[in-house]
């Protein structure tokens, strides 16, 4: 596959004495041609036992050749959610540190387990290659993103195989380190495992439709297209322009049938406020998508991408994307979701009780039959030793009487 051509991008040079990397003494020096991805083809096998040719490992080698000093420069939108070209390379990099087994290790349960030496260490390594306008937060919690998405992709290629346990450990995947693979395998199998991959299942299964955005963000889509034409990209926009492939037919038949609804709820809103003029239309795409799709989910906010929140979106006193009465809705479906998680979280907790008591109950029988074993040879041990000592009294005993009989004998010689 070729190199993808080069971009220009924004890079910033660091002074050497500079202890805080992303701070005012950063100096522009220009552009510099820095290739935005380089992705090496891999062959995957289908489970019809074919082999398709996908997209491999993005690398980024030219990254590694800059200056010491430079940083390629990542600008945020008002949302703080990275954008431009560099926000692409950054996305690359991320993913290039999730995949390195001795940075971010894979045998933990969930990134929450992760220790944050490790997520620091990471974030420094971010930090010697990008001067970061995002916040060190958003870093940590993309990098997560990925580190799943790795765990995720792995457990497909290497784990989720009809085989055995014991070649599923042995199927280490290149470049892993065999310990962080077979504790990764173990969980997998174990009953723990095994339920929250139910779980991860029907979450997956609720979701209706994926985008087209590819590896761009929804923030670089948006930002890409306001440059482009000069406006601000509403939800509803940026909706139909994730959503729909390169011939520009819906992505889904679900997903066609949404964009349907919202034109002809905004076709209606447009109508109403034709003949009143009390009727706002500026933030008229906020209503309509709750009206389709429903309330937002608690601390989400729909075709926005990760880490924005309704506050940050629509404003702390804000209610304008919540139809009268929703209130309370949103709440609710809040309260259900978290019953459900917590109920999904008991279920884990349950099953690692469980197993816990059974190695419990496991290690106490060990023990006592190790103790009912020692007790019985000793017992055997003691019936032994009294045998033996029973066996030396009849001996001196018959010794005895020999003596006694010889000496009678000499005492009364025969005539």
């Amino acid at each position: 596959m070729r190199r993808r051509r080069v971009r220009d991008l924004c890079i910033v040079q660091n002074t050497p004495n500079s202890e805080e990397r992303n701070s005012e003494q950063q100096t522009v020096v220009g552009s510099s041609n820095v290739p935005e991805t380089l992705d090496e083809p891999e062959e995957f096998q289908t489970e019809s036992g074919g082999t398709r040719r996908v997209r491999g490992r993005t690398l980024l080698r030219d990254l590694y050749d800059l200056d010491p000093v430079e940083r390629v420069k990542v600008s945020r939108n008002t949302h703080g959610q990275p954008v431009g070209s560099e926000a692409r390379l950054l996305a690359g990099y991320l993913g290039i540190l999730a995949r390195n087994a001795n940075l971010l290790p894979i045998n933990y349960e969930s990134w929450h387990h992760m220790p944050d030496s490790n997520k620091n260490q990471a974030l420094a390594n971010i930090k010697e290659r990008f001067a970061l306008e995002v916040f060190d937060d958003y870093i940590k919690k993309a990098l997560g993103k990925r580190w799943r998405d790795n765990k995720s992709t792995l457990k497909k290629q290497y784990f989720k195989k009809d085989i055995s346990l014991e070649e599923k450990l042995r199927n280490v995947p290149p470049g892993m380190l065999r310990y962080q693979w077979e504790d990764a395998v173990r969980f997998w199998n174990s009953k723990k495992g095994e339920d929250r991959e139910r779980v991860g299942t029907s979450s997956r299964q609720k979701q209706k439709f994926t985008h087209t955005a590819g590896s761009r963000s929804f923030a670089s889509v948006a930002e890409a297209e306001e440059v482009k034409y000069g406006q601000k990209v509403g939800r509803l926009q940026l909706f139909e322009i994730t959503h729909r492939k390169k011939d520009g037919s819906p992505m889904t038949s679900e997903a066609g049938e949404i964009m349907e609804k919202l034109k002809e709820k905004k076709a209606e809103y447009e109508a109403i406020a034709s003949s009143d003029s009390s009727v706002n239309l500026k933030n008229i795409d906020n209503r309509i998508i709750t009206e389709v799709l429903g309330s937002e989910r608690y601390g989400r906010v729909r075709f926005q991408g990760s880490s924005v929140t309704p506050t940050q979106y629509f404003g702390s006193g804000s209610q304008q994307y919540m139809p009268s009465g929703s209130q309370a809705q949103a709440e609710f479906q809040r309260l259900r979701d978290q019953i459900a998680q917590m109920q999904a979280n008991t279920v884990e907790q349950i099953a690692e009780v469980q197993r816990k008591y059974e190695e419990l109950q496991q290690q106490l029988r060990a023990e006592a039959a190790e103790r009912e074993a020692a007790a019985a040879a000793r017992e055997a041990e003691a019936r032994a030793m009294v045998a033996e000592q029973s066996k030396k009294y009849d001996d001196l005993q018959l010794q005895l009487q020999q003596m006694m009989h010889m000496f009678q004998q000499l005492q009364n010689p025969p005539s």
